[in-house]
């Protein structure tokens, strides 16, 4: 849990659906080890040229962060064109985040969901 939170939104339904999603071949993630412990990361589902981030976590300052970078990097080479972050925030916008309208975003999906 988040400090200050008493628990997580990930409930046991939606960590099963993840797992069948990653057998599925569709969930990933990425994440950042120190001192063989986890301190952060995030994932989401990957379908065509799109990743849907869907959550990110950090114990350690900048982890999640770290993560996202090099995930993103490696998206990018495999000729991912879209993440999606699904909630803009100033934090994405520092990692190279911006806002694009709905329509474009669905035009977006129409190309690159299933290319």
């Amino acid at each position: 849990a988040r400090p200050g939170q008493d628990g997580t939104w990930i409930t046991d339904a939606v960590e099963e659906a993840y797992i069948q999603l990653h057998q599925m071949g569709l969930a990933h993630s990425a994440e950042a080890w120190l001192d063989n412990k986890l301190v952060g990361g995030l994932y989401g589902i990957r379908m065509g040229k799109c990743f849907f981030g869907e959550s990110m976590f950090s114990s350690v300052s900048n982890a999640s962060k770290y993560a996202f970078l090099s995930y993103a990097s490696r998206l990018k080479e495999e000729g991912v064109q879209l993440i999606d972050c699904q909630v803009y925030t100033q934090h994405l916008e520092s990692l190279g985040a911006e806002m694009i309208s709905r329509e474009l975003f669905m035009a977006h999906l129409q190309e690159w969901v299933n290319p």
